[in-house]
């Protein structure tokens, strides 16, 4: 009892960000659009990308396939030195490989090149998302990091709303290639922003003994207290992923929304997860983290029992239960990230967010792959047995809820929240 009191009071005294802070959140918010618009932006792309390179669907799949795999192969690799140098250097040259790979994508005319080119892109992704969420855990005390994680998990909602219909906007005027000419623009601007004026986020380097990058790893991947992070992120990326790839098609053949108003239902979504991410932040912030995200899973597990039984609905119907299950997603994924943020120390965190980063890739990968084993669609293009899925993501709800309570119950009984003393002196100017 004593250490949930305590987890509470260090939750419910945050205080407003400072201007500097108002920059990091900003910035790292429009670097999370890149990354999330590069992943998304070429599964619809795909009608126009294998005509144009004269590919086979499952030569398409291998491209889309191959950055995932990529990115989780790098999160695994990086993470023995993720915690050996300045987070804002390595931030910088993983975001400058992001850049020339997207570069690459765009440039790309054969299938070999689009193929290697998503594999560099997969490579330093999987880096940049790790390395941006260090910083966020050196530079925000815990009782601030669910307002943090709320505005920039937006990112995801964002680039529904405004960065895949631009993007599909300028594919149809000027060719495929041309949204990986926005992202790298948008990448050249953040990154120079960055550049000039994140400071050095290098405190932890003072923490942490001189370690073999393996022996890092090998730590990083043995503390019992985050295996117990990585399992729960394991479980709640594959809950994620189950739906995600077949929900068009269940929309359009068995819910019955034509698919020319398609994109009417992911911008009203996307908008009530644009605005709801921040509100949800704040409350996590407010209310404690594991109340937020048992909240979540509660709503998650009646939406998705609903959504995943929904047959010729109408449109607001739809638009109903999917915003109320986005609500349900965002609750979970915004508290989850900020309260096992607190896990690793600060000379791990690197390496914690590495590894974490690689899981979410892999187990999203499993999963789609483990959606496709049951699901099965029929000759006039009705999906069977997407209840079934639902009824797993369900399962993995609740186990990611049995796990989040004993990641609750590690933070609150620390003696000291892990990045205590190390907030406010990360970033300074010298």
């Amino acid at each position: 009892m004593t250490g949930n009191a305590s987890l509470r009071a260090a939750e419910t005294g945050g205080t407003g960000f400072s201007g500097y802070q108002k920059f990091v959140v900003a910035v790292l918010a429009f670097l999370q659009f890149t990354i999330v618009l590069d992943f998304m932006l070429l599964a619809p792309l795909g009608a126009m990308v294998i005509p144009a390179l004269n590919i086979t669907p499952a030569q398409f799949g291998d491209v889309v396939s191959a950055y995932a795999f990529a990115a989780g192969v790098s999160g695994i690799l990086a993470a023995g030195f993720a915690d050996r140098f300045d987070r804002k250097k390595l931030l910088l040259v993983f975001y400058a490989g992001f850049m020339v790979g997207t570069l690459f994508c765009a440039l790309a005319h054969t299938y070999l090149a689009l193929l290697l080119a998503r594999m560099v892109t997969g490579l330093f992704a999987g880096v940049v998302g790790a390395a941006s969420m260090a910083i966020v855990t050196d530079l925000f005390p815990l009782s601030m990091r669910g307002r943090v994680m709320g505005f920039i998990q937006s990112a995801f909602a964002a680039s529904t709303v405004l960065g895949l219909p631009l993007s599909l906007a300028l594919s149809s005027r000027w060719g495929w290639n041309a949204p990986f000419f926005l992202i790298v623009t948008v990448c050249a601007l953040v990154s120079g922003t960055i550049f000039g004026r994140l400071r050095p986020v290098n405190a932890h380097l003072a923490l942490r003994p001189d370690k073999h990058p393996l022996h890092h790893l090998l730590h990083t991947l043995t503390t019992r207290s985050y295996l117990i992070g990585f399992v729960t992120t394991a479980m709640l990326t594959m809950g994620g992923f189950l739906l995600m790839p077949y929900s068009t098609l269940f929309v359009v053949h068995n819910v019955g929304i034509p698919i020319d108003q398609l994109s009417l239902v992911y911008l009203i979504t996307g908008t009530v997860s644009a605005i709801m991410g921040p509100l949800i932040g704040r409350a996590s912030d407010k209310f404690g983290k594991f109340r937020v995200f048992a909240f979540g899973c509660a709503v998650t597990i009646v939406m998705v029992l609903i959504y995943t039984r929904m047959s010729n609905v109408a449109f607001w119907t739809l638009v109903t239960v999917s915003a109320l299950l986005q609500i349900g997603i965002f609750s979970r994924m915004i508290s989850s990230s900020a309260l096992m943020s607190a896990l690793p120390t600060p000379s791990d965190r690197g390496a914690y967010m590495s590894v974490s980063s690689s899981l979410q890739q892999m187990s999203g990968g499993l999963a789609a792959m483990l959606g496709g084993l049951v699901v099965k669609q029929l000759a006039d293009g009705r999906l069977l047995h997407f209840d079934v899925l639902g009824d797993v993501l369900v399962c993995t709800t609740l186990l990611s809820f049995v796990l989040m309570y004993f990641v609750q119950r590690k933070v609150a009984g620390s003696s000291a929240i892990p990045s205590q003393g190390l907030e406010g002196k990360v970033g300074q100017k010298p």
